[in-house]
Order: C-alpha cells, then sequence, then structure tokens
C-alpha cells in the first residue's frame, strides 16, 4: 500500500492550498482516507477524512466551513481544498488510510485505525 501526498506550501493567511493524496495497492471500499496534521509542539490531529464505499466524511471543527475533501475515484486520488487558511493551519499535514468505513474514524484518538501513512507535506500560513 502507498499514498503519495502532495501539494503543501507557503500561503497568506486567508490563501488557499490544495493537497493531493494518490492512492494505490488497497481496496478502497475497505478504508477512510484521511488527513491529519501535526504543528510543533502539538498532538497529531485528525483533520478530515473521505470514505469512499458510502460517500461520508469528516471535518474536525477547527477546520469544518473551510476545508473540503474530495475524490477523483478514476485517479484513486483524494484532495483536501483548503480556504480561508489561519497561521493556526500551519502543521505538516499527512495523509491515511484507515481501515473502516464511516468518514468519523479519522477522529478517533491516537489515530488508531490507521494502517497506512503517506509521508508529510509541509504547510505554512503567514499572517
Amino acid at each position: 500500500v502507498q499514498l503519495q501526498a502532495s501539494g503543501g506550501g507557503l500561503v497568506q493567511a486567508g490563501g488557499s492550498l490544495r493537497l493531493s493524496c494518490a492512492a494505490s495497492g488497497l481496496i478502497f471500499d475497505d478504508y477512510v482516507i484521511g488527513w491529519y496534521r501535526q504543528a510543533p509542539g502539538k498532538e497529531r490531529e485528525g483533520v478530515s477524512g473521505f470514505s469512499r464505499e458510502n460517500g461520508n466524511t469528516y471535518y474536525a471543527a477547527s477546520v469544518k466551513g473551510r476545508f473540503t475533501i474530495s475524490s477523483d475515484n478514476a485517479k484513486n486520488t483524494v484532495y483536501l481544498q483548503m480556504n480561508n487558511l489561519k497561521p493556526e493551519d500551519t502543521a505538516v499535514y499527512y495523509c491515511a488510510a484507515a481501515r473502516g468505513r464511516s468518514a468519523r474514524i479519522i477522529s478517533a484518538p491516537g489515530a488508531s485505525p490507521v494502517e497506512t501513512w503517506g509521508h508529510g507535506t509541509l504547510v505554512t500560513v503567514s499572517s
């Protein structure tokens, strides 16, 4: 199983970025593809998740209304569109494959359902 993440960068507050996570080697209907982030000195946080099996989504309260997760099934890629970015969104973002069918599993403590991690991509939001 491989997850290839891309799309991080430096942006000013209020700007937008789109992260991509290309997945291969797994049965998509058995997994939720999600995004986590970890800022310096802070615990890892489940940000958003997408279940291709039923199409449901999950967003952390801190990003709801600003971030949108979507999937291009033909490309086996999940996207995280991040709008109205804030300095507190600065973190390393990781995509992950978590076994399960409810996107809400991304919020599980300690990211316990995650079986595979992609490499991190840094998002820096300047004020």
